[in-house]
């Protein structure tokens, strides 16, 4: 009778490891809607704003959105290492809703300055294209798209910021051209990460960083 009992109450504790806590679901939701992500989706959501005060001829609030957007992505970041809610979901929002803010910031550049970005456009095509490069290279080796959130990639959207505030102000383009070069560059460093490492990894810092994680990772599998 004692063994029987000890062989049920194994069971029951088996079983209740094994069965979903009614409070996961809550867990999951916490860990989904953190005041990062809450400010990445807002910075996505933001985005399809920027297009629609572009067509409306609306450059002014165009650039007043745009800083506003920029301003959640340089939050966003801290705020996750601070309050300790970096997570693998929150990288890939972040970079998705940058991706965004890229995207809709060149539209509404092109559409409401295209005289002035006219000559820009060779130096667009070749940052645009090198992502590309980038994104797919990453999903055909790790079937998704890199969230590395490098320096150079932190530094390019601090030099995007004052290429966009001069083109919107009538100063110059010319801030905006060296920021499409160091976009270019930061995406050919994301390629090499890439090429290096064996394994996927979010926030990878440089391609020295890419280097000690794979050195890590060989010598922890030895």
């Amino acid at each position: 009778m004692t063994a029987t009992t000890g062989t049920d109450s194994s069971i029951r504790d088996a079983a209740s490891t094994l069965a979903p806590s009614p409070n996961d679901g809550g867990e999951v939701s916490k860990r989904l809607w953190t005041i990062p992500n809450v400010l990445s989706a807002i910075r996505l959501v933001g985005c399809f704003g920027l297009i629609w005060l572009a067509l409306a001829e609306r450059p002014m609030a165009v650039l007043i959105l745009f800083v506003i957007l920029e301003m959640t992505d340089w939050f966003d970041g801290r705020l996750a290492i601070a309050l300790h809610q970096q997570t693998e979901f929150g990288a890939k929002l972040d970079s998705t809703a940058d991706a965004a803010l890229a995207g809709s910031t060149l539209f509404a550049g092109l559409w409401l300055h295209w005289a002035a970005l006219q000559p820009e456009v060779p130096f667009m095509v070749a940052a645009i294209g090198m992502y590309a490069v980038s994104s797919f290279y990453g999903l055909w080796k790790f079937l998704q798209i890199p969230t590395y959130h490098t320096y150079g990639a932190k530094k390019s959207w601090g030099l995007i910021t004052i290429g966009v505030v001069c083109i919107f102000g009538g100063w110059a383009t010319w801030p905006y051209r060296v920021a499409l070069i160091v976009v270019t560059l930061t995406n050919l460093e994301a390629i090499l990460i890439t090429r290096v490492l064996t394994a996927p990894h979010v926030d990878v810092l440089s391609l020295y960083h890419a280097l000690r994680l794979e050195r890590a990772d060989k010598s922890e599998a030895s």
